[in-house]
């Protein structure tokens, strides 16, 4: 039996698929923070570049301060940062230099740990990044092996990834990440050891989803087979699309005769948290899923189902969602069994919708899909199909497409956006709208505390003075009571 360890994922993970990664701000953020650093956890998986838009995008708050927050409280468990290569919060493939700095203005504000899933498999590229992280300052770095199920994702591929970045000396532990939540007991079999097989005295971590209930078990037969560590969410930010729960993840592990060295009583505090927060603001919170083999074609990441939900529902079209998930199998396969997760898992969703509400399938691409298939984002790992690529070769803007030239130099850039700025603020104004960066300066500093179980009554309070149609207000609950008139 062995120690295994946890890596939380409320805030990034559960918070994207469980909240279409809008439910947390910084105050929600720092209020369960110092809980979270008594608790023991091997890392926190606190943010990536998408959601540090989203700070900006939908809460007006500087991103910078929240990581910086957060890295002041949790002073021994690592933040970590999860990057798919060279993106940046925008959709644009940026420059290495860019990265560069982004990477080390991540460590410089707290980030220390740093997991790159390159979204093709591309084990060459992650060990590039990965020098160019530890160049940059990060302390750890984490390459993933993202897991899927094709003809060409064997165990044979995915040993061939781990021997690749074992053997970089910046690499320092690999996790099996797994987005569509696929991975059986079975194949965790065969797949895990012929992994440690290649990556010598390196830690193995896996990382999966509840979307289809086969999460749980994988994660008990990983640990008998020698994983160092799960990700996992707390309370009302685990189960259902998002990561297993830890409670009831350590339980079973220690059931099972493993040591799991936690503070039992702060993880306890960090899952009820997380509940009492879901049912303040009234978000959705997961709960046992049953099995759905039709996600073993079509893929479609935990984080991507309330993505797409949420842009569905904003198109009203959410009763095409079944006919949206087929036709992006179908898709899929055209493109030569693409890996569904960011950024690719939202062209898929994209081309699927087109394809479902258009004339005809492929009749219209965008430009992200034309993209991907003439490599901007790197050489797909299968050929795409012909049919479809003669429609994309035919297409107008592919040519317009190929003729790009990609991000402008940092030097350029920082010529063209301002050369006094922050390296914070050269990034956020480099790859967002100018009005969204100056909505959030003018919002001033975050609010730093938030109470779940006052929140309600706040809101009401807050729609109750919006109004002028109200000449007095009454409101008693237990001890508490309100009242104002005009």
């Amino acid at each position: 039996m062995a120690n295994i360890e946890i890596v939380e994922t409320s805030l990034r993970d559960g918070n994207q698929c469980l909240w279409g990664a809008t439910g947390i701000d910084t105050a929600k953020t720092l209020t369960i923070a110092p809980a979270m650093e008594r608790a023991g956890y091997r890392a926190i998986d606190f943010t990536t570049s998408t959601h540090m838009g989203v700070a900006v995008r939908y809460k007006q708050e500087d991103p910078w301060e929240r990581i910086r927050e957060m890295a002041r409280i949790c002073r021994t468990t690592p933040l970590q940062f999860l990057s798919t290569g060279f993106r940046f919060i925008s959709w644009e493939t940026a420059t290495p230099e860019f990265m560069e700095l982004a990477f080390r203005t991540l460590a410089t504000n707290g980030i220390r740990r740093f997991a790159l899933a390159d979204p093709m498999n591309d084990a060459a590229s992650n060990v590039e990044v990965a020098k160019m992280v530890k160049r940059a300052g990060g302390d750890q770095v984490v390459g993933a092996l993202v897991y899927t199920i094709s003809p060409i994702h064997d165990d044979a591929h995915y040993a061939e990834a781990a021997r690749v970045m074992a053997q970089s000396r910046d690499i320092d532990a690999l996790y099996i990440k797994d987005p569509g939540g696929l991975l059986t007991s079975k194949r965790a079999a065969t797949l895990i050891p012929a992994i440690l097989a290649e990556i010598g005295d390196k830690p193995l971590e896996l990382h999966n989803h509840c979307t289809i209930g086969l999460a749980e078990p994988a994660c008990l037969e990983a640990a008998d087979l020698g994983i160092a560590a799960v990700q996992c969410a707390s309370g009302g930010a685990a189960d259902g699309t998002s990561n297993p729960p830890i409670g009831r993840m350590i339980r079973n592990l220690r059931s099972l005769g493993h040591t799991v060295d936690v503070d039992d009583e702060a993880v306890e505090e960090v899952a009820s948290y997380f509940t009492r927060l879901a049912e303040a603001e009234g978000y959705a919170t997961g709960s046992p899923q049953p099995f759905d083999a039709a996600y073993f074609r079509h893929n479609l990441p935990g984080g991507m189902v309330g993505t797409m939900r949420r842009h569905l529902a904003d198109q009203n079209a959410a009763h095409l969602e079944a006919a949206v998930i087929e036709e992006m199998g179908r898709v899929r396969e055209e493109l030569g069994w693409v890996i569904v997760m960011t950024p690719f898992a939202q062209m898929l969703q994209t081309q699927a919708m087109l394809n479902v509400t258009g004339k005809e399938r492929w009749s219209i691409i965008p430009d992200e899909v034309i993209r991907f298939a003439i490599g901007k984002f790197g050489r797909p790992t299968q050929p795409v199909d012909p049919y479809v690529m003669d429609r994309i070769m035919a297409h107008p803007r592919t040519k317009q497409l190929e003729a790009e030239t990609g991000m402008a130099d940092l030097t350029t850039l920082r010529s063209r956006i301002g050369e006094r700025l922050s390296d914070e603020e050269f990034l956020l104004r480099a790859t967002m709208p100018e009005g969204q960066v100056e909505a959030m300066r003018k919002s001033g500093p975050a609010p730093r505390h938030y109470d779940p179980d006052t929140a309600p009554v706040m809101r009401l309070l807050r729609d109750v003075m919006a109004r002028n149609d109200l000449a007095d207000f009454a409101f008693e609950k237990d001890d508490l009571k309100i009242r104002l008139s005009a």
